[in-house]
């Protein structure tokens, strides 16, 4: 890219590569403006003879093209691309969605010297019209040979980024105490309510038992029945691994233990299996609190119906220290 001096006259079509200023010290045109018909008239009526510009050299790729690029490649979902002045490309969530990261190639791509994407956090959950993510490129122009290498990358081992649809989510949601169900149910409906909303979601399904092995089982299987997004297990007791009632209940209706423990604080006694890809997910103590817990970072993924690994919780610890 060079910056040269040209007629206001024909100037039309040309970038700026510095900022224009009235007379006054105002500010008239900024840096990076594409000059409009109306704009050389602006110009001329300020008095203006010549302004700089910029042009683009072989090998050169202008800034809105190089972004509306990485943008296109490198995600995919319920999204749309907005462009925005400067060189940058915004995605916004077209539907209410779970942002899925990787987090790994993010950073590669960072690395280079001539786009830069920033994302919301991975198992995020966006609102329809919410920005999640923008690309930002070098100023005026990008070389075609770093663009080629960043866009060969994503091709090869994208997306970067994925907007997960959350469609008709449900919630089942089951309440167990060792003496009387309906008394976790009157302890954490409230909180219960209050998390779901967060999301944009209410319960669907709700049942309420005794802590028994048995009676566990068989609230569960009647759960997993009505194929809910996910089961919460909120009970008023905390469990010492798989092998207490909710564990071993979760076991009897034929489900896969994931994961036990997670480094994330407040909630590192969660419990996730799985019946038929249903989750279903023991937090105690997660539900005596709105406070931001291993629950709000679980649904959003969740109810997009997106299969979380034990590996994918036992990632969480950067950052999972949340209160």
């Amino acid at each position: 890219m060079r910056a040269t001096t040209v007629d206001v006259k024909s100037s039309s079509g040309r970038i700026l590569c510095c900022t224009v200023f009235r007379s006054g010290g105002k500010k008239l045109l900024a840096k990076g403006h594409v000059i409009s018909d109306e704009d050389i008239r602006i110009l001329k009526s300020e008095g203006m003879e010549n302004v700089w510009v910029t042009e683009l050299e072989d090998g050169e790729v202008g800034e809105d093209d190089a972004v509306a690029t990485v943008a296109t490649e490198m995600g995919c979902g319920c999204y749309e691309i907005r462009m925005a002045a400067g060189g940058r490309a915004n995605l916004v969530a077209t539907e209410n969605c779970c942002v899925l990261v990787d987090e790994e190639l993010l950073k590669q791509l960072n690395c280079t010297a001539s786009v830069v994407i920033a994302t919301t956090l991975n198992f995020s959950f966006a609102l329809a019209g919410q920005r999640i993510a923008t690309v930002k490129s070098t100023p005026f122009a990008v070389a075609k040979e770093q663009l080629e290498a960043i866009t060969a990358i994503l091709k090869d081992r994208g997306p970067i980024l994925q907007a997960r649809p959350v469609r008709s989510p449900s919630v089942g949601i089951l309440y167990s105490d060792p003496v009387n169900g309906d008394r976790a149910r009157q302890l954490f409906e409230g909180i219960m309510r209050q998390r779901l909303e967060r999301f944009a979601v209410s319960a669907n399904f709700v049942l309420a038992c005794a802590e028994d092995e048995m009676a566990v089982s068989r609230a569960l299987q009647h759960l997993v029945r009505s194929k809910p997004s996910v089961i919460l297990v909120a009970s008023t007791t905390a469990p010492a691994g798989p092998e207490d009632i909710v564990g071993r209940g979760m076991e009897r209706i034929g489900g896969h233990i994931e994961r036990f423990l997670a480094p994330v604080e407040p909630g590192n006694l969660l419990l996730l299996s799985y019946k038929d890809e249903i989750p279903i997910v023991s937090a105690p103590g997660c539900f005596r609190s709105a406070k931001s817990n291993v629950v709000d970072l679980l649904l959003p993924p969740m109810l997009a119906r997106y299969r979380v690994s034990g590996w994918e919780i036992g990632c969480l610890g950067h950052g999972g220290l949340l209160a």
